[in-house]
């Protein structure tokens, strides 16, 4: 009876944008920047009740919540959705309300017994 042979295949994947991890790193930042510079207009023309500290802050957290990726092909993927996304809200094609769901952890709960309810002035 003959062994079976044992055969291990490696796939190539082809790259989407970077061929390298400094040219990821390099696309990254340029997208943090694009962000950044675009604070201005985007509390000017959305008119959301944040000011823009708390926009680049909220667009850095963003940013370092992948800071842990590693691989190229994803890191260029969240790239090509990161300038979707910028196009999206430059272009205005997003709300108001698509923007601010970003800021929805910093959201107050509220109240839901009738003391807390009471408290705060929400009708019982």
């Amino acid at each position: 009876m003959a062994t079976p042979i044992k055969t291990t295949v490696t796939r190539t994947v082809k790259p989407l944008l970077s061929l390298r991890p400094e040219e990821a790193r390099r696309r990254v930042l340029n997208l943090y920047k694009l962000w950044i510079r675009q604070v201005p207009f985007i509390v000017e023309d959305y008119d959301i009740p944040k000011g823009k500290e708390e926009l680049r802050e909220k667009i850095r957290s963003e940013f370092l919540k992948n800071a842990h990726v590693k691989d190229i092909r994803t890191i260029d993927m969240l790239v090509i959705k990161g300038q979707m996304e910028l196009k999206e809200v430059v272009e205005r094609w997003k709300n108001k309300g698509s923007l601010m769901y970003y800021f929805r952890d910093t959201v107050q709960p509220k109240p839901n017994d009738f003391m807390s309810k009471f408290l705060s002035g929400h009708d019982p």
